[in-house]
């Protein structure tokens, strides 16, 4: 299993923590490690499928992602 961080644009509060984390967590092939606001972490055995498809699941849901390239695995934002 490999992880990444996704950084998370449009997440305000905990209901946006919480929209965000259904999105993932209906996502095929990713587990979700944890969400704050701003960036979630996630688990993947196929990451650049997973990561596609992650986007794709947070764009239906309203926010615009894209993954984190810094090389920093830790959710930040608040």
């Amino acid at each position: 299993m490999s992880e990444f961080t996704l950084r998370i644009d449009g997440m305000h509060c905990g209901s946006c923590v919480r929209r965000v984390s259904q999105a993932l967590a209906s996502t095929q092939g990713v587990t979700v490690k944890e969400v704050r606001i701003g960036a979630a972490r996630v688990e993947s055995n196929q990451q650049t499928a997973a990561i596609d498809n992650a986007i794709s699941s947070l764009s239906r849901a309203g926010y615009a992602a894209h993954l984190d390239s810094s090389g920093d695995a830790s959710p930040t934002g608040n």
